[in-house]
């Protein structure tokens, strides 16, 4: 291995043990968020270019390193910037972060990716060979496949990177605005599971079907073009 490759995966060593040994998790909760939203209000208020910048790093950080607390960050941009600031930062966020982690699993942890999660990557994996965007768009848009898992899935795939940021950019941008509208009505909020209710992942799910819409019709035609070959040779 590489001495760039192994720098890379210290830093993601030192990084993640960082997190965990400091308990950075407990601050990212939804009662940390609302006892101190007052306190991030003013330092937006006195630095709001310094926050915004810092923020998006965090969030970059979070999604690049898998780590715990998305939902809590999206819930604090809406709360701290509004609907339309917080969404952007969000998306602008979670997009940097992943397709930093699609880098990481392609050039240092394809070997280690296949061996952890080969068996439900197969459907991911055929489902991008075949179709590429639309799928990624759909596993995106459907909460059922992990965010992390279908950052590191993409990584050990061909799928072109272009095509990767692309889908994620517009993938992620339904339930960002989900939960930083959620957020800019925080006082409301119980607990995170009442942002994304039935409701929402349900039309989360439609939205996903959508996206598949050109698979769905691409398969259909080949199975008629299948089913019309015989008879054309008679």
């Amino acid at each position: 291995m590489s001495a760039r490759k192994i720098l890379i995966l210290l830093v993601f060593a030192v990084v993640a043990g960082a997190f965990y040994y400091f308990d950075v998790g407990r601050h990212l909760t939804l009662a940390s968020l609302k006892a101190n939203r007052a306190r991030l209000e003013d330092l937006r208020a006195a630095h709001a270019f310094l926050l915004a910048a810092v923020f998006v790093l965090v969030y970059i950080v979070q999604t690049a390193f898998s780590l715990p607390g998305a939902a809590i960050l999206s819930l604090a941009s809406g709360a701290i910037f509004g609907v339309f600031q917080g969404t952007l930062y969000v998306v602008t966020g979670a997009t940097v972060g992943a397709v930093l982690a699609f880098l990481v699993s392609r050039t240092l942890l394809r070997d280690w990716v296949v061996r952890k999660f080969g068996g439900r990557m197969e459907g991911i994996d055929r489902g991008l060979r075949e179709s590429g965007l639309s799928y990624l768009l759909f596993l995106r848009l459907v909460p059922a496949f992990p965010f992390f898992l279908v950052n590191l899935a993409c990584g050990v795939t061909g799928l072109p990177l272009r095509i990767y940021a692309l889908g994620t950019l517009f993938g992620i941008m339904p339930g960002s605005l989900v939960f930083v509208n959620a957020g800019a009505s925080l006082a409301a909020i119980e607990s995170v599971g009442q942002v994304a209710g039935p409701r929402v992942l349900g039309s989360f799910a439609l939205l996903g079907l959508f996206a598949l819409l050109p698979t769905i019709f691409k398969a259909v035609k080949k199975r008629r073009e299948g089913r019309a070959h015989p008879a054309e040779r008679r």
